[in-house]
């Protein structure tokens, strides 16, 4: 088969496969040389060489080996057909069942998941724990007290597709439970999904579409309703950064209780969503008009969702809404004064009274700890 330009007959692997991969998948399984790839890639055949030798030490990490192995065993049922209608019948392979089969992981998904996990694994002492007996894996974090809390749920082709990605790796692969730190590479897909999300909030819009006659990205400018958005770049909520700031007597303008009130309300929030229908939502509560909490599934969920809506409703309109948005949405002062109607560094001091309201609320409601979670 003759290397043309850049596509030597696996053009139709799904689009967020990383060109590295791509190159190991032709050099491996299409048995395309290192220097055939290299013309059609226009680079240097010891580029093709590297990537090819780092994915195949990479497959000593149990989630690569399994994204790999599912991506092989895609393409060589499409090249199980009939040698003369091979490029026909592997377009329509992947167009057809292949396609159906995996409609939920797409690059729009795997996206809208990782700015969930990769925030998470931002935190100081989160990683994400695999093992390889369990269909999904999970966000873990150390608490002061020691223990460990689950801080988020993520499906298994999901944690494959941000390995393969290198957003996370794992220092220890041979481990019967494999944990996962987030990498550079990570950090920076975070903050390009952020800026994204505020490119959006403004009316812009990166669709990313391919058509069958062309598979460039397309950008388009389209008319959209604002989404709730982030600024949310480092280790820390936006609560951590404003706490560093200093009022006129030269004392923190947010306590470490209010942090705290704040922080609890974050994790509440958190564990609301793991393994229960998702709100459509959360604002609603504010107002004590959202959905009943369902009496179907996880306890410690169903009882996290609870103290979430007693919460927002205590707050009311207003105070409720401002912690919402700061806390759990992670939206930044200025984008909830925005979408608030409120004028300009008004925020940081109603938000300021919220936290003092929410922190009352826990003390009279749950006391200085809360309950357990689980």
């Amino acid at each position: 088969m003759t290397a043309q330009s850049g596509q030597l007959g696996l053009g139709y692997l799904p689009v967020w496969v990383p060109q590295a991969a791509r190159h190991y998948l032709e050099h491996t399984e299409a048995g395309h040389s290192i220097r055939a790839l290299a013309r059609a890639n226009a680079c240097h055949p010891s580029t093709i060489l590297r990537q090819v030798r780092r994915f195949e030490i990479r497959r000593d990490d149990p989630l690569i080996d399994a994204a790999l192995k599912a991506l092989s065993q895609e393409i060589q049922r499409c090249h199980s057909n009939p040698r003369g209608e091979m490029d026909k019948m592997n377009v329509e392979c992947w167009k057809g069942d292949q396609l159906q089969a995996n409609a939920s992981l797409t690059q729009s998904r795997i996206d809208q998941e990782a700015k969930r996990i990769l925030r998470r694994l931002c935190e100081q002492g989160a990683v994400l724990a695999v093992a390889r007996e369990m269909e999904t894996a999970v966000v873990v974090r150390d608490t002061i007290a020691g223990e460990q809390l689950r801080t988020a749920v993520v499906d298994r082709e999901i944690a494959q597709a941000m390995a393969l990605k290198d957003w996370i790796t794992c220092p220890d692969p041979s481990a019967r439970i494999a944990r996962y730190f987030i990498t550079n590479t990570g950090r920076a897909a975070l903050r390009r999904l952020v800026a994204e999300d505020e490119n959006k909030a403004g009316g812009f819009h990166d669709r990313r579409a391919k058509t069958d006659d062309d598979a460039s990205w397309h950008l388009e400018e389209i008319e959209e309703t604002p989404r709730q958005s982030s600024r949310y770049y480092a280790t820390e909520s936006p609560l951590v950064g404003l706490a560093r700031r200093k009022d006129r007597d030269g004392k923190p303008f947010l306590k470490r209780d209010l942090v705290a009130a704040g922080e609890r309300l974050r994790e509440d929030y958190e564990l609301a969503q793991i393994g229960l229908e998702p709100v459509e939502s959360w604002d609603a509560f504010v107002t004590d008009e959202g959905p009943e909490i369902p009496t179907d599934g996880p306890a410690g969920s169903l009882a996290a969702r609870a103290r979430v809506r007693a919460a927002l409703v205590d707050l009311g309109p207003g105070l409720g809404d401002v912690v919402l948005r700061c806390c759990c949405y992670l939206e930044g002062l200025e984008q909830t004064e925005k979408n608030m109607g409120w004028s300009a560094r008004s925020g940081k001091i109603v938000l300021r009274i919220a936290l003092h309201r929410l922190m009352r609320h826990y003390d009279e409601t749950q006391g200085p700890y809360g309950p357990m979670i689980g």
